[in-house]
């Protein structure tokens, strides 16, 4: 078996060429966040403008019944839209921290750590998704047994995602926490320790 070279015997052309090979995976890391980060401001205009279309249609049939339910139902749908939009700014975001740099300004929930970060956040929001996309069949459902093969199968599905979960979280709690690769390793020290 060939021995690997220590990094000490690496010629100055390898190393560039190493660094421009990382260099090159955070540019194509990057292009994934804009390109996510994309859909998700797509998601959220659309959700605005169908929102503007359905409630100006609906002011001039105020008081039917009819009226309430289609308004109920586009409502539950715009959320839909809108946490699937959510998701993709949080892989963009969770993208960013990991490959590319920290992010600043960004609320304490959204501060991604590791993968494993990112997919709990991810777990969540696919879980509440489905559930509001039940609900929304639910609203429109005339009757029969078809929704509850529907309901069963997301059941299932939002099963085996917590599962998933908690497997991952008990994981994560067996290892020791690093600090971020970005983030200030004395920061979580006490002031004695830091000197």
């Amino acid at each position: 078996m060939a021995k690997r070279p220590s990094p000490a015997s690496l010629s100055a052309a390898q190393r560039r060429t190493l660094a421009g090979a990382f260099g090159f995976t955070r540019l194509i890391v990057e292009l994934g966040v804009l390109s996510s980060f994309a859909f998700s401001l797509a998601l959220f205009v659309a959700a605005i403008a169908q929102a503007y279309v359905t409630i100006r249609a609906a002011l001039g049939r105020l008081g039917e019944a009819e009226t309430t339910k289609t308004l109920i139902v586009a409502a539950v749908e715009q959320a839909d839209t809108l946490l699937v939009g959510v998701a993709l700014l949080i892989i963009s975001f969770g993208l960013q921290a990991l490959f590319v740099g920290r992010l600043q300004n960004v609320p304490a929930w959204l501060h991604i750590r590791s993968f494993d970060d990112l997919k709990q956040k991810l777990i969540g929001i696919v879980v509440v998704a489905l559930a509001v996309n039940f609900f929304s069949v639910a609203l429109e459902w005339k009757g029969g047994a078809d929704i509850l093969a529907y309901g069963a199968s997301l059941a299932a599905v939002i099963l085996a995602v917590g599962a998933y979960s908690v497997i991952l979280s008990r994981q994560d709690a067996g290892h020791s926490h690093l600090p971020a690769p970005h983030a200030d390793p004395n920061a979580e020290l006490p002031a004695a320790e830091r000197a």
